[in-house]
C-alpha cells in the first residue's frame, strides 16, 4: 500500500544526481490537494494530484518574485522542472524520490521531522491582535524554546513560559505567565510584550518547514512566524 503523501513536509537533498545546494533549504509540503514550500529563493504553490503513486503537477505554478543569486536562481529553475515532469512519487521509509515517466529519479527528499520538543527558535513576525502582522521591533529579541510539555522564552522584556499539547498539525499553547519587569526602551516594547503572548495564547495549528515555523490561529490566520535559532 503507498503512503499517502497528504500533510507531509520534506527537504531536498538532491536533483538528479547533483546534491542540494549548501547555505540553501528547498522544500516540498503537500496539503489539500496543492504542494507548496520554498525553492531556495522565492516561495511557491500549485495544484496536483497523486492516486496510487502518481504525481502530476497541474499548469501554474505560482511563485513570488525575489531575486537571489544565480547559483540559487539556477536550482529554483531547475526544482520547477522537476515537479513539472514528475509522474510518481516513491515513498521508502523517510524518503521521498519523484520520478519522469521514464523511471529516472529528478528529485529527492528526506522528511521533515515534526517533534518540537527540543528546539529553539526567534520570532521573525506576530500577530498584532488588530489584523495585521506586524516584525519584531528592531533592538528586541523574541524567542521561544519547546520542552516536553512546557515551552519558555523571551517577549522582549520579560520571560515567559507555558504549556503546550501538539497533535498532528494542532497545536494548543496554555496561557503564558511572565515576569512582570518593565522595560522603559525601546519604544513600543511592553506593547508588543503583550500582543506577542495574546497572539501565542490564539495558537491552534502549526506548520514546520525547514528552519521556518508557522504558528496559525483557528480560523487560519498568521499568529506568529519563527526561525530556528542557530
Amino acid at each position: 500500500m503507498e503512503r499517502s503523501l497528504e500533510g507531509t513536509t520534506w527537504i531536498l537533498t538532491a536533483l538528479g544526481d547533483a546534491p542540494a545546494l549548501p547555505g540553501t533549504v528547498v522544500t516540498l509540503t503537500v496539503a489539500g490537494g496543492a504542494v507548496m514550500g520554498t525553492d531556495g529563493c522565492n516561495r511557491y504553490r500549485g495544484a496536483y494530484t497523486g492516486e496510487g503513486g502518481g504525481f502530476a503537477l497541474a499548469p501554474g505554478l505560482a511563485t513570488t518574485l525575489m531575486a537571489c543569486p544565480e547559483p540559487v536562481m539556477r536550482q529554483a529553475d531547475a526544482f520547477a522542472a522537476a515537479l513539472r515532469d514528475a509522474a510518481s512519487a516513491v515513498v521508502e521509509g523517510e524518503v521521498l524520490v519523484l520520478r519522469d515517466a521514464s523511471g529516472a529519479a529528478r528529485a529527492t527528499f528526506t522528511a521533515q521531522s515534526r517533534e518540537l520538543a527540543g528546539t529553539s527558535w526567534l520570532v521573525t513576525a506576530y500577530n498584532n491582535g488588530r489584523q495585521a502582522v506586524v516584525s519584531v521591533l528592531p533592538g528586541t529579541e523574541l524567542t521561544l524554546a519547546f520542552a516536553e510539555g512546557t515551552l519558555s522564552g523571551r517577549a522582549g522584556c520579560n520571560r515567559y513560559h507555558a504549556s503546550w499539547h501538539g497533535d498532528g498539525d494542532r497545536l494548543t499553547i496554555g496561557p503564558p505567565a511572565a515576569t512582570r519587569m518593565f522595560c522603559a526602551g525601546p519604544e513600543g516594547v511592553m506593547e508588543q510584550e503583550a500582543q506577542f503572548l495574546r497572539a501565542l495564547e490564539s495558537v491552534a495549528t502549526v506548520q514546520l518547514e525547514g528552519p521556518r515555523l508557522e504558528l496559525r490561529t483557528d480560523d487560519g490566520a498568521l499568529a506568529v512566524t519563527l526561525t530556528r535559532a542557530e
